[in-house]
């Protein structure tokens, strides 16, 4: 368990380590592309330059929640700050749908009135975004597999890296052919990306943030398996969730069908802890034993 313990947060301390390095870059990164995207008039350039810096501020508060995650419970937070990284999940995937909205709203205002853009400038400073956002996604991407604090930052730098691309492209367009109205294209495809990526995690956030059972958990079958264990007579309230990335919960109520000593309990206790974590990944339980109890006894009461 030691050894597990260590792995964990050597693993943390290399996620705040390429945090740190990513948001150095876009705040490099951004700083250019708004004098850029002023200078050359390109709308473009200058959405690019707002999601980046909605990168940075993505990024700052992924950092926060990998170092507060790190911090000891105590009398006052039992769990600690274990739901850190959920809420910075949460709050990066909103800001990824947002930007994306006003990212539309000004795209169709400039296509109606399209402009002439300084494309020499625009190119330079979108293979620079390439190339910075580039080297982030790579920084950040073995941890956004199995976290979805670190899945959040990576898709913000990934979105911005491809919507680097697109403003690549449009500048070439522009620079040969003067088909000024792709900037405001681009625009609104970058913003239909973001919101495509931001919206699963978006979802799946706010699930944890209000307790809902997580989707590969079968309450129904996890109460035949419990309620098929001899003396067990009913199993209700249950409730069941998700804490963070690495914590499952269950709480329940058993109804025994006799009397049974301390010791017993704990014999059963001991089978139903390794049934939910081999068959469903559960890993904290809390069983509160009753017997001739007069409550209700479905599976899901509403307190």
């Amino acid at each position: 368990m030691g050894h597990a313990h260590e792995h964990h947060h050597d693993h943390q301390n290399l996620s705040g380590r390429n945090l740190l390095i990513s948001i150095v870059l876009n705040i490099l990164i951004t700083v250019a592309q708004v004098i850029g995207g002023i200078w050359s008039g390109s709308l473009a350039l200058l959405s690019d330059a707002l999601h980046n810096f909605s990168d940075v501020l993505s990024l700052v508060i992924s950092y926060i929640a990998n170092v507060l995650v790190k911090r000891k419970a105590s009398l006052k937070r039992t769990f600690g700050y274990k739901r850190a990284e959920i809420l910075a999940a949460f709050i990066n995937a909103s800001t990824l749908v947002i930007v994306a909205i006003l990212l539309i709203i000004e795209a169709v205002e400039r296509f109606q009135n399209p402009q002439e853009i300084k494309s020499n400038l625009v190119i330079w400073l979108s293979v620079i975004a390439i190339l910075g956002n580039g080297f982030s996604v790579l920084l950040l991407k073995g941890n956004a597999s199995d976290n979805m604090n670190m899945k959040s930052a990576y898709l913000h730098l990934l979105t911005d890296m491809m919507a680097s691309v697109a403003v690549l492209i449009g500048g070439l367009l522009m620079k040969y052919y003067q088909i000024w109205w792709i900037d405001s294209v681009l625009t609104f495809a970058i913003a239909v990306y973001l919101i495509i990526m931001g919206w699963d995690l978006l979802k799946n956030s706010t699930k944890v943030l209000l307790l809902f059972t997580p989707q590969s958990v079968p309450i129904k079958s996890i109460v035949s398996d419990i309620q098929n264990i001899e003396l067990v007579k009913n199993v209700h309230h249950v409730h069941v969730w998700q804490l963070n990335e690495d914590e499952i919960h269950l709480e329940a109520h058993i109804d025994f069908t006799e009397d049974i000593q301390l010791s017993t309990f704990d014999t059963i206790l001991n089978t139903i802890e390794a049934i939910v974590k081999e068959k469903y990944h559960i890993n904290h339980i809390n069983i509160q034993p009753e017997f001739g109890k007069c409550d209700a006894k479905d599976v899901i009461v509403q307190d």
